[in-house]
């Protein structure tokens, strides 16, 4: 009778231990799985965080304008022709931007009409936005019942929250003779996330 008292209790303890072996390799799985990066592109400038991430990048793309490019047309006339895939009133702050560059820079009088002008910059910009990222180690808890979907814990993290502006351009004449290589800008504001504490790290002026 004590013998089968001790195999009984034997095999509930070794139950227990599979169970025990079970959950840490479910949550070693996880955690294996949550050790790389992901990104998700945003089309919202809803706060001003967004908003002067994508500014500033603007604005350093327009700082960025090659002098050799620019400088042989000091003292002409120039149309600005840009094109984008979304968001007129972003497309034509960017115009905004580099018109006043060109004009402090080069003085270069950027005219509305082609048919007033010496030269034509075609503008090609191929990103006007945010996006952000999440890369490193952390442990996510949202596959427990009662707790939210994106609660995680940090083991060490990097995440990512980015304005990015970029473009390309044609210069000439026509606007068809030149092309440019592609300028790109971005600003960030990071953040280290350790299991403790959260430390921002941020490059917007």
């Amino acid at each position: 009778m004590n013998g089968l008292r001790f195999t009984v209790y034997g095999l509930r303890n070794k139950g227990s231990g599979v169970r025990g072996a079970v959950v840490v390799l479910v949550l070693g799985v996880a955690l294996v799985l949550s050790g790389c990066s992901a990104r998700q592109l945003q089309d919202s400038l809803t706060g001003s965080t967004a908003q002067r991430l994508v500014t500033h990048a603007i604005d350093e793309l327009a700082e960025s304008l090659p002098e050799q490019d620019f400088e042989p047309l000091r003292g002409s006339r120039l149309v600005i022709r840009s094109h984008f895939i979304e968001r007129d009133e972003l497309r034509e702050y960017a115009d905004r931007r580099l018109a006043v560059e060109l004009g402090a820079r080069f003085d270069i009088d950027v005219v509305e009409h082609a048919l007033i002008a010496d030269h034509v910059l075609n503008v090609f910009y191929t990103s006007l936005g945010t996006d952000r990222g999440l890369r490193g180690f952390y442990l996510p808890l949202g596959f427990m019942p009662g707790i939210d979907e994106t609660t995680r814990i940090n083991l060490v993290t990097l995440e990512q929250f980015h304005g990015v502006a970029q473009m390309y351009y044609y210069l000439g004449e026509t606007g068809s003779e030149q092309r440019s290589s592609i300028l790109t800008s971005r600003q960030r504001t990071d953040a280290i996330g350790l299991p403790i504490i959260t430390i921002p790290v941020s490059t917007i002026r």
